[in-house]
Order: C-alpha cells, then sequence, then structure tokens
C-alpha cells in the first residue's frame, strides 16, 4: 500500500515472533521445572533452599535487559526511518480533524474539498460512497499536515498501518508514498465524543493524471483557497489561519541530511 508497508510488516511480526519464542522458552522452563522438582512421595520435610546466588540472579536480571535493549534498537530504528520527513515532498495536504468530520486542503493547488459533514451510517449498502474522499497522487511522496480544531483526534488509513494523533493547536506531519490505486478506508482512532464511531472518510489514491483533472474540477466548481483550522468548533469564517512552518521546515533539513 505505501513505501512503508513491508518495513512495518517486518517489525511487528519479528516483534511477535520473538516474544513467542520467548514465550515458549520460559513456558517450557516452567513446566519442567514444575514436573522436575515436584515433591516424591517419599520427600521428607523441605528442600535446600537456596537464597543470594548472585550468577543466577544477574542472569535472570541481564537477559531481560539485553532482549529490552534489542527490540528497543530495532524498533526505534524502523520509527525514525518511518517518521523521517524529505526535504521537498511532492504533494502537501491539510487534514483539519473536527467534530465529527474531515476537511482537506490541497496545499499546493490551492484548492480544497467541499468543507466536511458527520455522516450517519444507515446500515444499506452503498452508503460509504457518500463519505468525505481524500485524493492523493500513487508513487508521489504526500506530506500530510494535521490540524484538530477542537480535541484531540486520530487520523487512520487503515491499510496504511499507521496512524497518527491530531492536537489541537499543534501541527503533526509525516510523510508517505502511496503504491497501489484505489480507495481504502479512514477514520479517527482516538474517541472524541458522541458520534466519534461516525468521523469516517475514504483516501482514494488514483494516478497523476486523474488527480490533475479533479483539483481542476475543484477549481472550476470554486472550491479555491483554503479551508480554516482554527480552534473554533462552530467554525464558520474559512480562510486559512497563518500557520508557523519552523518545526516542519526544521524536520525536513534534518531528514534531507
Amino acid at each position: 500500500m505505501t513505501d512503508q508497508t513491508g518495513r512495518i510488516i517486518s517489525m511487528w511480526t519479528g516483534s511477535w515472533m520473538t516474544l513467542l519464542a520467548v514465550g515458549l522458552l520460559v513456558w517450557g522452563l516452567a513446566m519442567w521445572c514444575a514436573i522436575a522438582y515436584r515433591r516424591k512421595k517419599h520427600d521428607k520435610g523441605f528442600p535446600v533452599q537456596l537464597r543470594y546466588h548472585v550468577p543466577i540472579e544477574l542472569t535472570f536480571t541481564l537477559i531481560p535487559v539485553v532482549m529490552i535493549m534489542t527490540l528497543f534498537y530495532f524498533t526505534q530504528r524502523d520509527i525514525n526511518e518511518i517518521e523521517n520527513l524529505k526535504a521537498d515532498p511532492d504533494y502537501t495536504v491539510n487534514v483539519v480533524a473536527k467534530q465529527w468530520a474531515w476537511d482537506f486542503n490541497y496545499v499546493d493547488d490551492d484548492v480544497h474539498e467541499p468543507a466536511g459533514v458527520q455522516s450517519f451510517r444507515t446500515g444499506e449498502p452503498g452508503a460509504e460512497k457518500d463519505l468525505p474522499v481524500l485524493y492523493v497522487p500513487v508513487n508521489k511522496t504526500v506530506e500530510f499536515q494535521l490540524d484538530s480544531r477542537d480535541v484531540v483526534h486520530s487520523f487512520w488509513v487503515v491499510d496504511f498501518l499507521y496512524k497518527k494523533d491530531i492536537f489541537p493547536g499543534h501541527t503533526t506531519v509525516f510523510q508517505v508514498t502511496p503504491t497501489a490505486e484505489g480507495t481504502f478506508p479512514a477514520k479517527c482512532a482516538e474517541l472524541c465524543g458522541e458520534y466519534h464511531s461516525d468521523m469516517l472518510f475514504n483516501l482514494k489514491v488514483v494516478s497523476q493524471e486523474e488527480f490533475d483533472a479533479h483539483m481542476k474540477e475543484l477549481r472550476e466548481q470554486g472550491y479555491e483557497g483554503q479551508l480554516s483550522n482554527d480552534l473554533n468548533r462552530m467554525q464558520k469564517d474559512w480562510n486559512m489561519r497563518d500557520k508557523n512552518q519552523e518545526t516542519i521546515q526544521n524536520r525536513r533539513e534534518d531528514g534531507a541530511k
């Protein structure tokens, strides 16, 4: 689905395989001790009690520390790569989360999708076609700039195998390169109020030609400019607020080094 899918799957499966291997070893040792050192009929009194056995205590301490540090190293290595920002993404989209819908701004083309309206699931087939849609081009690096207009939300495209929390007053940024065309379900993954479960949208990965055509269509329909991401639950003014891009630019420069 994205350029990071393989890395995320490898990190996930590798971690679980390691945990299962350690679990099997611990369970095996526990069962062996229970069987080998069980109390027999002819035993009298209590077995010799061992305490202050420094080599065993060091072993039981160092092995878990080494295991945890190893898992930490590989996890942090992959997170650093996944979170890395390139100096110059191909496209930038601004996603504004709000109770209980989404607004989508295409920063480079200075157009936006119609203001998001809360969805209502009726149980009837085909209802997902009426959800808000965010378009991105395939095989292009897209920078997502995530803002919240009210409370904490979370941006989750299920097939990305990745989600990002969105905090009021803070722009969360990540980059990804979609590698497969299609329409993919997405949602808010952070409990954000009464209708949290209805905060849905679709991500549509399309060819460059279809993406350009959609940008042209939005412009012709009058959806020029950017929808606001100011902190306001009852937002009526759709003018884009001035955003401080210094932090984002610094991360891009660090990623380019």
